[in-house]
């Protein structure tokens, strides 16, 4: 499994990346809250995180790097002693960083413009453009 970064869980609770970030940061607290499962047993081990009491810590201060760093290392952890908790995070590890990542630079320059629709990732949308309803169709 790909390390989970701190940086990448900073962005992830500050809400960078906008809904999709939200959404990973929801998926990763419903993972964390689940019961610690290791040998068939629901326990968790005497001197273990959950993950939990982290996770929150992070979500109070989330541009603290220090935060996000502890709740990488409780994760690491908790995925080391727990083969279930390893799987589903790494499934999760795997979305997140497929929905989250990368960046768009859009950048228009030069006269007028007419209709613009700048973004990423655009589904489920219908655009209805009128003919000639445009600035440079009006001159």
């Amino acid at each position: 499994m790909d390390p989970i970064t701190a940086a990448a869980l900073t962005a992830l609770a500050g809400g960078l990346g906008g809904e999709a970030a939200r959404q990973a940061w929801q998926g990763l607290s419903a993972l964390v809250r689940r019961p610690f499962a290791r040998g068939g047993a629901l326990d968790t081990p005497p001197g273990v995180s959950t993950g939990e009491p982290e996770l929150t810590s992070l979500e109070g201060a989330p541009a603290d790097p220090v935060r996000a760093q502890a709740l990488a290392t409780a994760l690491g952890v908790r995925a080391a002693l727990d083969g279930e908790f390893r799987a589903l995070l790494e499934e999760w590890w795997q979305r997140a960083r497929a929905t989250t990542a990368g960046d768009v630079h859009n950048h228009i320059s030069g006269g007028t413009q007419g209709e613009v629709f700048q973004g990423r990732d655009f589904s489920g949308i219908t655009l209805h453009v009128r003919r000639g309803a445009g600035p440079a169709d009006r001159r």
